[in-house]
């Protein structure tokens, strides 16, 4: 959109004018003596015992509340590779979502390059000024390179929510859905439509929480992935290893063939037929958005339970469940990383907020749900004292 087709009067940019986000001082500064406790010459005596302890910035700065929410602009949200500027007002959204709901404090960082040496470096360098590091639209598959890299440099934890948060929001609504249809997740044969970042943390996840990976049938844009299926490398070939037991071939139709339930997360769209050959009383996951792999009405024709990703209709699977509290928690207890468990417990969290009140319109919480956030940063938390990986 050219900047003579931007409508001044249009409420979205209207919005947007100025951007989404300040600072805002936390301690007075109206006389000569806050000055003096704020800054010089007081604050020179904070530097000096943090020098003596590193330790103690957790203490007497912001350090111990504040997130970097990092980009290079590559896969921002269903634009593509638009660039770091572009991506700054997604940036700047995701930052106040995290103030609002998990009452941290973070800061955009979109980055001009798209050199994974280059950004694991100038991250690496920033990391002293943050508790933890959100990644953001990070296009796969050097979006895996950039998170294990900094997962192993940094000792505060590193997140890239388009992969976890997803997954954890889907392990949730999943444990939920197949509750209320009395259903166990490890009986249930899953398909996984999407084998990029979102996919493969899906993936993972399902398995972590409790899901057979011998019945997780996953496809990409070239069909089903399999161990009879040459040329593939890296975190495909793993998924090989790890799912399709039966060697299924073919499409997704063939994925999808007497499934329980379905997880799309490609955008690739999936005709009705495919949907039809699933088992009686299934699940559908259709999360692409705007547009969803299966038309919601459609999916419904057939299943028992649908999802989406988005806010129109019941059941949107939206990483604003996740990604508050889960850096809240792990801010709390000082976590060195987010492991597995971490992950898990968060997901359970947002299950249990809705336990009780379960139909198929509502198997996970609204995003907008106040028991959320700090439901999911006590069990954050708590799994990390748990996994010895917690410094408070």
């Amino acid at each position: 959109m050219s900047s003579s087709t931007v409508d001044p009067a249009d409420p979205v940019f209207q919005l947007h004018r100025g951007g989404k986000m300040a600072v805002v001082s936390t301690v007075p500064l109206t006389s000569r003596d806050d000055l003096s406790l704020a800054y010089t010459p007081g604050v020179a005596r904070v530097c000096e015992a943090i020098a003596a302890d590193p330790a103690l910035a957790h203490d007497y700065t912001w350090a111990s509340r504040a997130v970097a929410v990092v980009t290079d602009g590559s896969a921002v949200l269903g634009l593509g590779n638009i660039g770091p500027s572009a991506a700054l007002p997604v940036m700047e959204g995701k930052a106040v979502l995290f103030k609002q709901f998990g009452g941290v404090d973070a800061v955009p960082v979109c980055l001009a390059t798209q050199d994974v040496d280059e950004i694991v470096a100038v991250v690496t360098a920033l990391a002293p000024s943050f508790g933890g590091i959100n990644l953001e639209d990070i296009s796969a598959p050097r979006c895996f390179e950039v998170e294990r890299r900094l997962d192993e440099a940094l000792d505060i934890p590193v997140f890239h929510d388009d992969q976890h948060g997803t997954a954890i929001v889907v392990l949730a609504a999943l444990r939920n859905a197949a509750t209320l249809l009395n259903r166990k997740l490890g009986d249930l044969r899953v398909a996984v439509s999407g084998a990029g970042a979102a996919g493969v943390a899906v993936t993972r996840m399902l398995v972590a929480g409790g899901v057979d990976p011998e019945r997780v049938v996953v496809c990409d844009s070239r069909g089903i992935i399999s161990r009879q299926r040459t040329g593939l490398t890296g975190t495909k070939a793993e998924l090989a290893e790890l799912t399709n037991a039966d060697g299924r071939q073919g499409d997704v139709a063939e994925a999808l063939r007497d499934a329980d339930v379905l997880i799309g997360v490609s955008g690739g769209l999936i005709p009705e037929r495919a949907v039809a050959g699933m088992a009686p009383g299934g699940i559908v996951f259709a999360l692409a958005n705007p547009t969803p792999e299966v038309d919601p009405e459609v999916a419904a024709r057939h299943v028992a339970v649908v999802a989406t990703g988005r806010s129109d209709y019941p059941n949107q699977i939206n990483n604003v469940l996740a990604f508050p509290g889960v850096f809240r928690g792990a801010l709390d207890a000082r976590a060195t990383r987010i492991t597995d468990a971490m992950k898990v417990a968060a997901a359970d969290a947002i299950a249990s907020v809705v336990a009780e009140t379960l139909t198929p319109e509502a198997i996970v919480p609204s995003p907008l749900d106040p028991r959320v956030a700090p439901a999911v940063a006590d069990a954050v938390a708590e799994a990390a004292r748990r996994d010895g990986v917690a410094r408070a």
